[in-house]
């Protein structure tokens, strides 16, 4: 989580949400990152430019393959339904989270997406993971004018 929370720091300098993910490779929640991301929406203008999506694309491309069976994703914020969508797609093995999204979250907070049974793949999803640190960030972020 503290390398997300160090891809998220470096969002704000283009404007965008401070949002961090990273891709660890196959061997459990301590492998090795493989691939990182953080919001590049108005550095890009690109909607689908949220950390977990460019953390995916990377680690896919790293893997040569779509299918990232074995891997975890880690994100500084509850993934959004297009995010975890992805996850569930991409096949990862395990979803970590910081803070929870009341307003969009995906994995528990307003949808449950990850754990749908009716999908027919469901990652391990643990949440809370340095939650305070996550979201301080995000408030520190939201207070600021822009």
């Amino acid at each position: 989580m503290r390398r997300a929370l160090a891809e998220a720091r470096s969002a704000p300098a283009t404007g965008d949400v401070p949002i961090g993910a990273v891709v660890l490779g196959p061997g459990g929640p301590h492998g090795e990152v493989i691939a990182t991301g953080r919001n590049e929406r108005e550095a890009t203008g690109d909607p689908t430019a949220h950390a977990e999506v460019i953390a995916l694309r990377a680690a896919a491309r790293r893997l040569g393959g779509w299918r990232l069976t074995g891997c975890t994703l880690v994100v500084t914020l509850e993934p959004c339904t297009m995010c975890a969508g992805a996850g569930v797609l991409s096949r990862v093995e395990r979803v970590v989270y910081g803070a929870a999204d009341a307003k969009a979250g995906a994995v528990g907070s307003l949808w449950d997406v990850m754990r749908d049974r009716r999908l027919n793949h469901r990652p391990e999803v643990l949440h809370g993971v340095m939650a305070q640190e996550c979201g301080r960030l995000l408030t520190d972020f939201f207070r600021t004018p822009r």
